[in-house]
């Protein structure tokens, strides 16, 4: 986790260095759902295949859980007196997720890639609940978790679609 100072002045009562800890696993926490919602997304425009319509209708609820994290994390960074680091530029940077493909593929293809890619972010935002209430904010912690649930709960779904297969 790269440590950071805080850019503003605030009266909130968290320490410097619990809000710069807390804004630095925020940050990255939104460049990954920035990123694996623009992965989502992707897969649903470029979809092709037999289960066309189940999939491309599950993308989209998914790609629409992602993105309602994004404005509260940002604004939770903000809120610590930090800068939300929220460009494409700064999620393809920083993001955890690898790169999707970007070749036509069916959708057996692009489901295994949204397994390993949701996978890697709920598996990466659950560390930063445990280390964000380690540092003693609740409220990050909180935030989180409400990511984490969403992101566990896309991953599930989309290992169901899978038959239990792994990956």
């Amino acid at each position: 986790m790269q440590r950071m100072k805080t850019a503003h002045k605030t009266r909130n009562s968290l320490s410097e260095a619990t809000r710069a800890a807390s804004a630095a696993l925020l940050n990255q926490t939104l460049a990954n759902c920035s990123d694996l919602y623009s992965q989502t997304k992707q897969a649903h425009w470029n979809l092709r295949g037999p289960r066309f319509y189940q999939f491309h209708i599950l993308f989209d609820r998914l790609a629409e859980m992602v993105e309602k994290h994004l404005d509260e994390t940002a604004e939770r960074i903000s809120s610590l007196g930090a800068i939300a680091r929220g460009t494409v530029r700064d999620a393809a940077k920083n993001s955890d997720l690898a790169e999707f493909p970007t070749e036509p593929a069916g959708d057996t293809l692009y489901l295994a890639a949204l397994i390993e890619r949701y996978a890697v972010a709920a598996n990466a935002t659950r560390k930063a609940v445990d280390k964000s209430d380690e540092a003693g904010d609740a409220d990050t912690a909180d935030l989180l978790t409400q990511v984490s649930r969403d992101l566990d709960e896309g991953l599930w779904l989309l290992e169901a679609h899978n038959g239990g297969k792994q990956g």
